[in-house]
């Protein structure tokens, strides 16, 4: 039953009270470690978008308004919690939650540090017991990341239709659209992952980069490139905000809630920023794994697991920094006539490149020739399109 649940090597003898202690202290830092970087990242945006865009930023609560974010956090608290007329009380109370706690059970696959170093897989020892620097490693994490952030979108669509208000509604289903139809993308991006690692694994997956063959240029950066875009859609995050787009939705799909209730959408929101940053390190970047310069391995895999998910968030604030907002149509077309092909295809690259390193094929002709194949088909592809447009403006012009 361990092995089928966890491949930490804590679970995989007896289950003592030591053992039980330990995962529930490691329980406790993953959560409190995801908190307080939730809580950094909400003043690092503030005051980062301040500086990029020649404002002041937070400054008044606390030395550089370090405290602004607590702050705001207790005026959330003592608000007055309402609740809309028409609304199903049941579905609405629900709904924050359903968006909070996926974005939990993704970091807790996460490996957050360990010593990579040589055959050692990120394993450290904690009170004479062997075990890794993330809460859980199943041998379906890659599954388990992919379904978590298709259940966030259940939170946001009941949010939209439980508030009994056009608005939420109309914002609601425009970000299940959106990420429903990012989802596919970002599948196919992650399957090229696991097909070079060949795990599902995220410590495996990490432990297979650990010798500088990060996943970002062994699958070629055609993946990290999609995940990235696809990741960011999914996030509702600049330039893919039209879930909330205030011109248009007012508030988006959270319009009815306050107090309480709307921290958690807000919670969620940086959470699942910091969440994703974490899944890109490990799945295209190596996570904690790096050169130990002197002292500990394990000490090193946590900052240079720090360092790449630093370099991600400021990534995430700078696209909302300096990004427009991208039209619905514009959003659908990359997603569905870009990057669901480009995904398809480069995922075949990669199948044939495998298959024909087991044949003894010719690792320069396989690549090349599926190169030119997706080339073709995007060709193919910008023909069909034209001619679809042409049609309808014919159709248009004898108003059909």
């Amino acid at each position: 039953m361990a092995q089928l649940l966890a491949l930490d090597p804590l679970l995989a003898g007896d289950v003592d009270l030591a053992v039980v202690l330990i995962v529930l202290l490691k329980t406790v830092i993953a959560f409190t470690l995801l908190l307080v970087s939730v809580l950094f990242m909400v003043w690092f945006e503030r005051k980062a978008i301040g500086d990029l865009q020649n404002r002041i930023g937070p400054n008044r609560a606390g030395p550089f308004g370090l405290f602004q974010t607590v702050a705001d956090g207790l005026k959330f608290f003592m608000k007055e919690d309402s609740l809309p007329d028409r609304a199903d009380r049941r579905i609405f109370v629900l709904a924050p939650y359903l968006t909070a706690v996926p974005a939990f059970l993704v970091f807790a696959v996460i490996p957050i540090g360990g010593d990579f170093s040589g055959d050692n897989r990120g394993v450290i020892r904690i009170f004479g017991h062997d075990t890794l620097m993330q809460l859980a490693d199943p041998p379906i994490g890659v599954l388990l990341i992919l379904a978590m952030s298709s259940v966030a979108v259940y939170g946001i669509m009941l949010a939209g239709w439980s508030s009994g208000s056009k608005y939420p509604l109309l914002g609601s289903v425009r970000a299940s659209a959106q990420m429903v139809s990012y989802e596919a993308a970002l599948g196919l991006s992650v399957v090229a992952v696991v097909l070079t690692a060949g795990s599902l694994g995220t410590n495996a997956i990490v432990a297979s980069q650990s010798t500088w063959s990060w996943n970002l240029w062994v699958t070629g950066l055609v993946p990290f490139v999609i995940f990235v875009i696809a990741g960011t859609a999914e996030l509702n995050r600049p330039p893919f905000d039209l879930v909330e787009a205030e011109q248009e939705l007012v508030g988006g799909f959270n319009t009815e809630y306050s107090a309480f209730r709307f921290a958690l959408f807000f919670l969620a929101e940086f959470m699942n920023t910091v969440t994703m940053s974490a899944i890109i390190v490990t799945l295209f970047l190596g996570g904690p794994s790096g050169p130990v310069l002197f002292g500990p391995g394990w000490l090193w895999g946590t900052v240079w697991f720090s360092v790449k998910l630093f370099g991600f968030l400021f990534m995430f604030v700078w696209f909302r920094a300096t990004l427009p907002r991208v039209r619905y149509d514009q959003l659908m077309d990359l997603g569905w006539k870009i990057l669901i092909p480009l995904a398809l295809g480069w995922l075949l690259i990669l199948a044939g490149r495998q298959v024909g390193a087991d044949a003894g094929w010719n690792p320069v002709v396989v690549p090349l020739v599926g190169v030119v194949g997706l080339a073709a088909v995007f060709g193919m592809i910008a023909l069909a399109l034209r001619a679809a447009t042409r049609l309808r403006a014919l159709d248009e012009e004898v108003g059909v």
